[in-house]
């Protein structure tokens, strides 16, 4: 008999619709067959962070590609790329298609100037908190808890050591308590230095480096 994992399969879909020169409207899903329960086991908050790493990489390489392009003229983008596999055949026809019958030209709802908008620098292209974190009550929501965390950690921190200092000889007199106490007081501060970094990296702003990714 196969195991349970064996009979769980996952997909992401995405459907990219072009609203005007270098922006898009992305649309999309996460279908699964069976494994249901593991959803449940993940907060939504989590499961965003998971699929906006996936979408910091689409974007940042799209906004590159989209240069790429416009560089050497739509009519030679095969001189910005190179496709020698089977698999870029789909690539190949499509845009022999959008060359025959669009002319490489998008007509747009409203009229608009055919040229790309400025290169924005990484922490605006990536920036997560204006584009989701704040119109999401889930992100909000954890982001306001984890700061309140990483507060009270830091505070207990003090507090730990404070403590100690002010107690000298009449409490924790024993080299094990204080070593103990100054231990717990690190630690606490150490979790909320990541836990620091995690909110940055998680809720703002994660660099995109393709050659590492």
């Amino acid at each position: 008999m196969e195991p349970w994992f064996m009979f769980v399969r996952f997909m992401f879909v995405i459907f990219c619709a072009p609203v005007s020169p270098g922006r898009s409207r992305l649309i999309w899903l996460f279908p699964r067959i069976g494994g249901v329960w593991l959803h449940k086991l993940t907060t939504r908050w989590y499961s965003h962070m998971f699929t906006n790493r996936i979408f910091d990489s689409d974007l940042y390489l799209l906004h590159i590609e989209e240069r790429n392009f416009g560089a050497v003229g739509l009519d030679d983008w095969y001189q910005a790329y190179y496709v020698p596999t089977s698999s870029d055949g789909m690539v190949i026809a499509f845009r022999n298609w959008f060359r025959t019958y669009y002319k490489n030209q998008i007509i747009w709802a409203t009229p608009q100037v055919d040229q790309l908008p400025s290169i924005q620098a990484k922490d605006e292209l990536l920036d997560r908190y204006w584009s989701h974190v704040v119109q999401c009550r889930s992100c909000s929501a954890a982001l306001k808890a984890m700061k309140a965390l990483g507060v009270i950690l830091q505070v207990a921190s003090v507090a730990v050591i404070g403590f100690l200092a002010l107690a000298k000889g009449t409490l924790a007199t024993s080299v094990v308590h204080r070593a103990v106490i100054v231990s717990a007081a690190v630690l606490g501060f150490a979790a909320s230095r990541w836990l620091a970094s995690f909110v940055e990296e998680n809720f703002y702003f994660e660099d995109y480096v393709h050659a590492f990714k």
